[in-house]
């Protein structure tokens, strides 16, 4: 399990999660239009869900149905890095 983040992030980019992120598993680059929670590195804390601003963050369980994509697209984006 992991935290996602969903739509709401897109195109606000605020960097609140990555400050707090205490294993610093929340990543982006410049071409991307949001942050991306890597899977395999998530301790599960929530941290980051606690602060950010648009409530884009959710527990992979809670993610609402309307973003079920947005678990697949965190999960790619670290796939296709490097």
């Amino acid at each position: 399990m992991t935290y996602v983040i969903a739509e709401p992030c897109i195109g606000v980019k605020d960097a609140s999660c990555v400050e707090v992120c205490p294993v610093d598993c929340i990543h982006s680059d410049d071409e991307a239009d949001q942050y991306f929670i890597d899977p395999n590195e998530c301790i599960d804390c929530g941290v980051c869900a606690e602060v950010c601003p648009v409530e884009a963050i959710f527990f992979e369980d809670d993610l609402p149905e309307k973003w079920a994509s947005y678990l697949i697209k965190n999960r790619e984006y670290f796939e296709n890095r490097g």
